[in-house]
């Protein structure tokens, strides 16, 4: 069986969709129907814009939803047994899998990044990578820091055994990861977003995004989708508009997804999206699973 799955924030690079682009009329329609949408020419910031330009929230998450969907869309072999995406991705699976419109998830995709660029402003915050320890473990230190601070830290992200990202106050991350480092963490490294995604601080964000949700149609997908918030297959269509509100404040259990993919059958695992990230963290996660990219 195999399972297609969507790159998220972070897997972007300038120039991304250009040879796609040109190459075929379709998704230059496409790229143009999102421009006027839009309201600014996102191809112009994609094509020939600065790394800096590319990640702002707002132009990094319908660029990437935008790149991975018409990949999808002009694949003339995109037969899923099942699809997933990492946070952002989760959106761009579901257009592919028949389960949103293009055009509703470009606007529900454009929606979030307001507003979780919104939130970063409301509150200074941070995530970090925590290499080389044990899940629960860095569960438990951020559960004391904020027993004992009052302030917001999560883990936020569990991407591969070994691999966690946190998410919090600047404070509440700095500490964590002084303690994180003293428990035996190989390395905590910063990483360079605006704010603190799938986490608390991130609920003024999912009040405005569960609203725009709740009005947009879904179908059912043409396969489950494996959502982030719970690591199982959803094809009802409640189900996956209560885990999309959800997964804004919730963390992105991509570890679990895999694996549940896997033990339901998934032998290979096909990257559709800019970047080989996913690849990397199927390869770590489920070791003999086959892996390609569209």
């Amino acid at each position: 069986m195999t399972a297609i799955v969507f790159p998220g924030q972070g897997a972007q690079f300038p120039g991304m969709g250009k040879e796609l682009y040109d190459a075929s009329e379709t998704a230059r329609a496409r790229f143009e129907q999102a421009n006027d949408w839009l309201g600014f020419r996102l191809t112009d910031i994609l094509f020939s814009g600065s790394d800096e330009e590319l990640k702002q929230t707002r132009v990094t998450q319908p660029a990437i939803f935008l790149h991975s969907v018409v990949l999808a869309l002009e694949a003339t072999d995109f037969r899923p047994d099942m699809v997933a995406g990492h946070s952002l991705g989760e959106f761009s699976a579901l257009v592919a899998a028949g389960g949103l419109s293009f055009e509703d998830g470009l606007s529900l995709v454009f929606q979030r990044a307001l507003a979780m660029q919104e939130a970063c402003e409301l509150t200074p915050s941070t995530m970090a990578a925590v290499l080389g320890l044990a899940d629960e473990l860095i569960e438990e230190i951020c559960a004391a820091v904020r027993a004992e601070t009052g302030e917001i830290v999560v883990a936020a992200n569990y991407n591969c055994p070994g691999q966690v990202v946190i998410s919090g106050s600047i404070d509440g991350v700095q500490l964590t990861g002084e303690r994180l480092r003293n428990a035996g963490a190989k390395r905590v490294l910063p990483l360079a977003v605006g704010g603190a995604f799938h986490s608390p601080l991130m609920e003024p964000a999912r009040a405005k995004l569960a609203a725009a949700i709740e009005a947009t149609s879904f179908q059912t997908p043409r396969c489950p989708i494996y959502q982030n918030v719970s690591a199982a297959p959803s094809l009802d269509v409640a189900t996956i508009k209560a885990n999309l509100i959800a997964q804004l404040t919730a963390p992105v259990r991509w570890t679990q997804s895999v694996q549940a993919m896997t033990a339901d059958g998934a032998m290979k695992f096909v990257e559709c999206g800019p970047g080989k990230v996913l690849q990397g963290l199927v390869k770590k996660i489920s070791p003999t699973a086959e892996t390609a990219s569209i």
